[in-house]
């Protein structure tokens, strides 16, 4: 698949956008205040893969907390801010990456003009968020005070499958939206800027992210807002993302799950190695199982997915439960095993290495693949 190439920036020591791998980002689900657990959770995160994270700020002693934060940790630190550019501008002062920041949201001209200087000064990129929750007004984007959502006429707005040509549609407005709050940040000649453009919806979300793909040079951030849970978010968030990266769309991703931060990096890593967009790490190949299996193998593929986990040699391995078929039906697999009763192939390539007893087979299927990531990262 092609990718979209886009404006290069830096967060931190992570490249975004141009020709750079895609990033799996996530956010601290801990109060930035408390340093320790906010520290332990990020560390958590990076050695899950995560490579960049965004920390919310909601007020100063979080922007300050930052500071020792980010002396404690390797990856790069989004700063979440909203509404206050005090807290933006501390928060830069503390170190910080990137901001998180909408120009509207902040609404006085000199304060956005403030946060771009000192941001300009580090070097420091903006990630503009657009979200299907916090849209301004029909009408009156960057006119946004005093007005209810029950009121503002974004929950009236048609989605985009819904009507035929001519009528305006929640994209139109989320676009719309993004391309002002953009055009805020270049007329003050600052364009370090990323872009999301997020909704729970997957066809808004979709038809959002490839209007504005055709219409700025920045990288775009991924992400289905509010997904849900480990598992259905999951899902959501594999057919959203997985349909705009197969079109070459976006540059880092989040999955924002309403579960341990770490299960969004899992999820995400997973969408990127299913596409073919990240080569690093252990790639499973395993039958669903059936009546001839003489085994558990979901027992056997999720205690071998486990143990690979850490692994970040591009090996592949196939569990199988069938001494028949397996070999054959994971034969471009770098080192598989397929069990039957009372003992197990171990085979790479689909081709027999040696046969192991029952109680043996993990023990030497992991032996196995060591030898086979030895023997990869020599060549």
């Amino acid at each position: 698949m092609k990718r979209r190439i886009t404006k290069s920036i830096n967060v931190g020591d992570a490249k975004i956008g141009g020709d750079a791998p895609i990033s799996v980002q996530s956010m601290t689900k801990t109060d930035t205040r408390d340093v320790q657990a906010t520290v332990s959770q990020i560390k958590g995160l990076e050695e899950a893969g995560c490579q960049i994270v965004r920390c919310a700020v909601p007020d100063m002693e979080a922007a300050e907390a930052l500071a020792e934060i980010k002396k404690q940790v390797d990856i790069p630190i989004v700063a979440d801010i909203h509404f206050h550019h005090k807290l933006a501008l501390k928060s830069l002062e503390s170190g910080v990456d990137c901001l998180r920041l909408n120009p509207g949201n902040i609404r006085d001209r000199t304060k956005v003009e403030e946060i771009v200087k000192a941001a300009k000064e580090r070097a420091v990129p903006i990630r503009i968020g657009v979200n299907f929750g916090s849209l301004p007004p029909v009408g009156k984007i960057g006119l946004t005070g005093g007005i209810s959502r029950h009121t503002d006429g974004v929950n009236e707005l048609p989605k985009v499958g819904d009507v035929e040509g001519g009528q305006f549609t929640i994209v139109d407005h989320m676009v719309e939206t993004g391309l002002w709050e953009i055009g805020v940040l270049e007329n003050l000649d600052f364009d370090l800027i990323k872009i999301s453009l997020k909704a729970f919806d997957i066809d808004t979300t979709v038809e959002a992210y490839r209007r504005m793909a055709k219409l700025v040079p920045y990288p775009l951030h991924l992400g289905i807002t509010e997904a849900g849970t480990a598992k259905g978010g999951s899902i959501r968030s594999s057919i959203g993302l997985g349909i705009l990266l197969f079109e070459g769309i976006g540059d880092t991703i989040r999955v924002s799950l309403s579960d341990e931060p770490n299960e969004e990096i899992i999820t995400g890593l997973g969408i990127l190695k299913s596409l073919g967009l990240r080569k690093e790490g252990a790639t499973l190949v395993a039958c669903p199982s059936c009546g001839r299996a003489d085994v558990d193998i979901r027992k056997l593929a999720n205690t071998v997915e486990d143990l690979l986990r850490k692994t970040k040699t591009p090996v592949k391995v196939a569990v199988m439960g069938c001494e028949v078929n397996g070999p054959g039906e994971a034969k471009d697999a770098d080192v598989g095993i397929a069990a039957g009763v009372g003992r197990a192939i171990i085979f790479r390539k689909g081709k027999k290495s040696k046969i192991v007893q029952e109680e043996d087979m993990l023990k030497a299927l992991m032996e196995e693949i060591s030898e086979v990531e030895k023997e990869l990262v020599k060549s």
